[in-house]
């Protein structure tokens, strides 16, 4: 892989690093662990080191960064683009715009959350309906796609599900048959997403105290189709089990999923051990609206937060899936 060059010599102001990858992270929109996996694996830029080892980042450096990120948004793979020279990136980036413009069109009707499923779907449900709701998870899903289908009907179907089992519109008989269904569904689903053995891994689970496994099943659904191979280990783990697992596993990132807990203190403090036991290489991503309140104060420890199973996949996109 070549190393990026400009075909002209910019001028000194450009050129001269002076942006820590704080302030890098913030005009990107990237990551931190994202601009660290970007230059260690990819060599995407070079940035220039201070006395103390800091990461320092030219005005270049940062408009090469948006360039790339723009391209891994159009659906590049990074390590097909990262060696581009960057007047080269540039244009692909450019062409990519205008293709995207030419080919807009409206979004179809109800390509949001689907009342109509929804609606059936309970129905079904509290009729203890498996194999009606099995059957009509899987025709949903081949109408619009897999990873489109988790996230705008399956995500909003477990909300309502949760909701009327909290307020005893639901039985606790009719949310154990529908988390079983939805559990197997999804896990299956995962299976029909042809992942190479050379994809690289991400280790998937929950924290102690949270046994909610769809929600993590649905973050080794996004990773798949984000390039990924997702190694499931359950729920209820411990931190220091999850670090060990990772390592042994030689995983490059591991995505947890926090949907409920009732010791917060103690979910925040099993995140950050976590972060402290993996190598630093090893990205680590926490979705679920558990953790949302806490965003800042987990990014700062070097965590990123995935607001929704979309964003999980994004950031997994970024970091870099599989080349295809």
């Amino acid at each position: 892989m070549h190393v990026w060059s400009v075909d002209s010599e910019p001028d000194e102001a450009v050129s001269r690093p002076r942006h820590p990858i704080a302030v890098v992270s913030e005009r990107t929109g990237l990551s931190q662990d994202v601009l660290r996996i970007w230059e260690r694996r990819y060599r995407a830029v070079a940035p220039t080191r201070a006395a103390g080892g800091e990461r320092l980042y030219s005005d270049a450096d940062v408009e090469r960064l948006r360039l790339l990120d723009a391209a891994v948004g159009a659906g590049r793979r990074i390590g097909r683009v990262a060696g581009l020279p960057t007047a080269d990136l540039a244009e692909l980036v450019a062409e990519d715009r205008v293709a995207k413009d030419r080919h807009a069109a409206p979004a179809p009707a109800g390509s949001g959350a689907d009342t109509t499923f929804i609606e059936t779907a309970l129905e079904r449900i509290q009729n203890l309906d498996a194999r009606g709701l099995d059957e009509l998870l899987r025709r949903s899903a081949a109408v619009i796609g897999t990873p489109a289908f988790l996230e705008q009907s399956v995500v909003p179907l477990l909300r309502e599900i949760g909701g009327r089992w909290h307020t005893g519109r639901l039985s606790i008989a009719d949310e154990h048959m529908a988390s079983a269904v939805i559990e197997a569904f999804v896990v299956g689903a995962i299976q029909t997403m042809a992942v190479p053995d050379s994809a690289p891994r991400v280790f998937v689970g929950t924290l102690p105290g949270s046994r909610h496994v769809i929600p993590v099943a649905l973050v080794g659904a996004a990773a798949a189709a984000a390039g990924w191979r997702p190694v499931f280990l359950g729920g209820d783990l411990p931190a220091a089990e999850i670090a060990r697992a990772a390592i042994s596993g030689r995983a490059l990132a591991v995505a947890l999923s926090v949907v409920y807990t009732d010791d917060i203190g103690r979910t925040l403090s099993e995140l950050r051990q976590l972060r402290e036991r993996l190598p630093a290489p090893v990205a680590v991503v926490v979705g679920g609206r558990a953790v949302l309140p806490h965003t800042r104060a987990l990014e700062r420890a070097g965590i990123e937060v995935g607001e929704t199973i979309d964003g999980v996949r994004t950031f997994l996109h970024n970091l870099g899936g599989t080349s295809r």
